[in-house]
């Protein structure tokens, strides 16, 4: 199948993600990366707009290879197709909406799945990644969401934003169909009301070992899409996030669901919530840049 135009402009990203081709068009069967830099609806530091090309920056000075995938980016071929665009106004909401409505014409007419191609979103906060869930749940009508994630973000809105870095995972439910799945872990900051919801939905793990299970259960042919809060990681690891929270994972935990993932029907992937400014020590972007990098190498052998 031959190449797709891109539909909408998008602003160059500062260099393409460890040495991706920059593309204007879509590439059928092969991965794409794009940029969603907003942070509108922070509600504490700001900073992850700058995410995006904070991961872009130090990409190519980190090994291509995977010493525990056994598998290295050199031998594949995935394209950039740089940043979303946030229009001239000055409301954080039409700006949202203005990428919004740009990812959805890029994607939209897309189908992924005849196609076979794979997508994964850097932001940006959280609320970027309501596009790209959307976007997979209707195509794929059984499709298992996980959330990796320190917060619920199942609130109906936040601070007077109803598309809220801390109501994305509420918003996107809206959108599940009889047969999709919430799967969540990592959470151990919500309301009263949001760890009652996760209970009585059964969508919550409480321990490592609980929720690499029932990743491990999954039927092999049933589509997987990973929404990833980096605050999910512990702070001590991972400094460079607007809202950390004390006792998260550690990078050898997110290897142990990557080995997972690459022999399932992983299909999608959103990257969120890295804010450079506030890790002058620039080792969260290095961290970051390791967890896309082992992303997109279980993309690309996922199901082969």
């Amino acid at each position: 199948m031959s190449e797709i135009s891109l539909p909408v402009a998008t602003n160059d990203p500062v260099r393409p993600f460890f040495g991706a081709e920059r593309s204007f068009s879509i590439h059928p069967g092969s991965i794409h990366i794009i940029g969603f830099g907003f942070d509108g609806t922070a509600c504490f530091r700001k900073g992850t707009k700058e995410g995006p090309d904070g991961l872009r920056s130090v990409s190519e000075d980190i090994e291509s290879y995977s010493p525990y995938l056994d598998a290295d980016l050199e031998d594949y071929e995935f394209f950039d197709l740089g940043n979303l665009r946030l229009g001239f106004d000055d409301d954080v909401e039409a700006q949202w909406h203005h990428a919004n409505n740009d990812f959805n014409q890029i994607f939209e007419p897309l189908d992924l799945a005849a196609t076979q191609t794979k997508l994964i979103t850097l932001g940006g906060e959280h609320s970027i990644s309501y596009a790209p869930i959307v976007k997979h749940l209707k195509q794929y009508p059984n499709m298992v969401l996980l959330h990796l994630d320190a917060h619920a973000d199942l609130r109906d809105g936040f601070l007077g934003y109803h598309f809220s870095h801390a109501s994305i995972i509420r918003r996107v439910v809206d959108h599940f169909g009889p047969e999709h799945q919430l799967i969540q872990y990592g959470i151990r900051s919500g309301t009263r009301d949001e760890y009652t919801w996760m209970n009585q939905q059964g969508t919550i793990r409480k321990s490592r070992q609980d929720f690499l299970t029932s990743v491990q259960e999954i039927a092999g042919d049933r589509p997987i899409y990973l929404t990833l809060d980096l605050d999910y990681f512990d702070p001590a690891f991972m400094p460079g996030t607007g809202t950390p929270e004390p006792g998260g994972e550690d990078f050898h935990s997110f290897v142990s669901l990557m080995k997972i993932l690459r022999e399932k029907n992983f299909i999608g992937a959103d990257i969120v919530e890295l804010s450079p400014r506030i890790d002058p020590t620039g080792n969260s972007d290095v961290f970051a840049a390791k967890i896309v990098r082992e992303v997109l190498l279980t993309l690309e052998q996922a199901g082969a």
